[in-house]
């Protein structure tokens, strides 16, 4: 129970500290016209003042020798969002990996994803901890170093933080009710109530970080207060900023990869430890399971972004153009970079894990062709409309905009190549499952036919649209995006679904030898995992440097020394920092976690680790 004990004491102090006992930050203390009748200043409703106003509020600036306010912050608040999202993404995957290992047939597989699911559970629960005193470090920085921001915010969402904080203890008690009552709850019968005890975590998981992100959506897109930044009492027009549910989308699918992207960069490091063949397959199946999930969350990504930013664009053009066509716009083209890069990884790995499968060899010729496809999209893809050039070049060239490529820096032409990008993804998955499988379902060429109908003219409609959306207006062009994100969920599913129906009772030609994918592969996974946790870390700058010079947009400004946008060069270094001492801090709580359990390692000896164990498992996922 000792750790049970220590997360729930550190959420007992975070309780205390959001409610204003620590530090002495006391909402009340705050001077505000209460009672007076005022007007929503994004839902334009009436409402009464219940809040300080932002000039009521005095907005003072810490200061302290060798110390940058703003880079301490970020450091802070960024490792807190990727243990927050690791702590999120986890459980999830253990349910995922409970209900995978109860649909087993075999005993032994049923062993193995149970197994895998508890150890990594442990891991939750120490990060849990780790967590929760970063939120703590990160409260007690923003009061020390912000206090004029953190009382208006504190006396704002004061009727949410005993929410926040209720929720946050509920988290805790259920993902650590979770993992102690594993073994109890084992039985077959039982095994569903331990799966609805993972359902309620990861419930209030949910909710806990839909209440996170409705600061940071406040902070870019504010409501539920009037112009001079007074509560008005609605609580939910305070939380459903015009940012909130895309946000919600964009970090839930970010937190899903980033959490996963940790254990799939664990996995190819112990690979590349193991001394023995038995080694090496367990952690090739641990990497290529959770890559699968993190794909599963990787495909929609681009569509959430691209809701995230149409709605900042409809909130405000000008905070739209500043990121996106502005001063920041390179930092798209930074993330655009890294996005072709996922694309690209993701699927050099799917050709090199035919390494494992008897028969793949014959796709080869396939995988070459779609790896073409995918550069040349994702040269369109990662394309600026405008680039960075001196005054001479843009005077031998006539205009900012090159007169052939700059046509490939409009949304239009991106989100045809990003769409392609995705359905050319799925095309790799399908190849590689149907790698060891002789097809012997009666209408197997039709199948095939119209499989290959299927991607055809949904890749040909796709790319009409990406063409037609030149020749319309662009209030017209952003609304393309829709029937383009329809083709390719209609593509992507179709063709998984009718891709299994067609291997129904195939004949296999051989297991599936994990361990022996190419070193090339492991390091592409890597690669892989490196990208999404640092695009996680550079999207959420872009969204907190958005604001420019406010600390909440166009109601309080940010008057400190600090308030300036650092270069793309120092921005990327930061990301890249944080991301390091990220991977290091949850490459020594999984240490932490395999050196302090001496009972998990004998069940992994026993029921993970034997190759006839894996073979068991690569018979299953063969014949399914």
């Amino acid at each position: 129970m000792k750790t049970l004990v220590k997360p729930l004491l550190s959420v007992l102090f975070i309780f205390l500290l959001q409610s204003g006992v620590v530090l002495g930050v006391d909402a009340q203390s705050l001077p505000a016209t209460d009672g007076q009748a005022s007007q929503d200043i994004f839902y334009q409703t009436p409402g009464t003042i219940e809040g300080p106003s932002v000039e009521e509020t005095h907005l003072d600036y810490s200061t302290y020798p060798l110390v940058d306010n703003r880079l301490v912050v970020w450091f802070v608040t960024q490792q807190h969002t990727y243990f927050g999202g690791f702590v999120l993404s986890i459980p999830l995957f253990c349910l995922l990996l409970e209900f995978l290992g109860i649909t087993r047939k075999q005993r032994a597989s049923q062993q193995k994803f149970d197994g895998l699911a508890r150890d990594i559970l442990r891991v939750a629960l120490l990060s849990l901890s780790i967590t929760a005193l970063l939120g703590c470090l990160m409260l007690i920085t923003f009061v020390t170093l912000y206090p004029g921001f953190m009382n208006y915010m504190g006396a704002t969402f004061k009727p949410v933080m005993p929410v926040y904080a209720t929720v946050f203890v509920s988290e805790a008690f259920l993902l650590a009710l979770y993992y102690y009552t594993w073994n109890f709850l084992k039985t077959p019968a039982a095994k569903w109530v331990h799966m609805t005890i993972g359902v309620l975590s990861n419930a209030t998981g949910v909710v806990l970080l839909l209440l996170a992100n409705s600061w940071a959506s406040f902070m870019m897109a504010p409501a539920g207060v009037d112009a001079q930044g007074h509560f008005l009492g609605n609580v939910w027009h305070l939380l459903h900023s015009p940012l909130w549910n895309p946000l919600n989308t964009h970090r839930f699918l970010a937190d899903i990869m980033s959490g996963g992207a940790v254990v799939v960069a664990y996995a190819t490091y112990r690979y590349f430890m193991a001394k023995t063949s038995e080694d090496r397959a367990y952690y090739d199946w641990v990497g290529h399971v959770f890559i699968v999930v993190v794909v599963c969350a990787l495909l929609p990504m681009p569509l959430a972004g691209y809701w995230l930013m149409r709605s900042v664009f409809e909130f405000r053009q000008t905070m739209g153009m500043a990121m996106m066509g502005g001063m920041l716009s390179w930092l798209f083209v930074l993330q655009a970079i890294m996005v072709g890069v996922l694309f690209l990884g993701i699927n050099y790995y799917i050709w090199q894990s035919l390494a494992r499968i008897q028969g793949g060899e014959r796709f080869h010729p396939h995988f070459k062709a779609i790896l073409f496809a995918l550069m040349v999209c994702f040269l369109v893809w990662f394309t600026p409309h405008t680039i960075a050039m001196s005054g001479s070049e843009m005077k031998a060239m006539g205009a900012a905009q090159h007169p052939v490529i700059g046509q490939f820096g409009v949304m239009s032409a991106k989100n045809g190549a990003v769409n392609v990008m995705i359905c050319l993804t799925a095309l790799s998955y399908i190849l590689y499952r149907r790698a060891n499988c002789v097809m012997t379902v009666k209408w197997a060429s039709k199948g095939n036919a119209l499989l290959m109908i299927l991607f055809l003219m949904g890749i040909a409609n796709i790319v009409w649209l990406a063409i037609y959306g030149f020749y319309i207006p662009a209030n017209v062009r952003v609304g393309l995006s829709s029937p383009q994100g329809m083709t390719t969920a209609t593509v992507v599913v179709g063709g998984l679904l009718l891709n299994r129906f067609l291997l129904r009772g195939a004949h296999i030609n051989g297991p599936v030898h994990w361990g022996r994918i190419t070193p090339r592969g492991i390091v592409a996974l890597f690669v892989v995992a490196a990208a999404f946790t640092w695009v996680m870390g550079l999207m959420g700058y872009i969204r907190s440097v958005g604001r420019l010079g406010w600390h909440i947009s166009e109601l309080m400004p940010d008057q400190s020394s600090w308030a300036f946008t650092p270069s793309l060069g120092f921005a990327a270094k930061m990301v890249t920092l944080n991301m390091i001492v990220f991977w290091s801090s949850v490459f020594f709580v999984f240490w932490l976690s395999r050196w302090d359990q001496r009972v998990v390692e004998r069940r992994t000896a026993e029921f993970a680790r034997p190759s006839p164990v894996i073979q068991v498992i690569s018979e299953e996922e063969s014949a399914s």
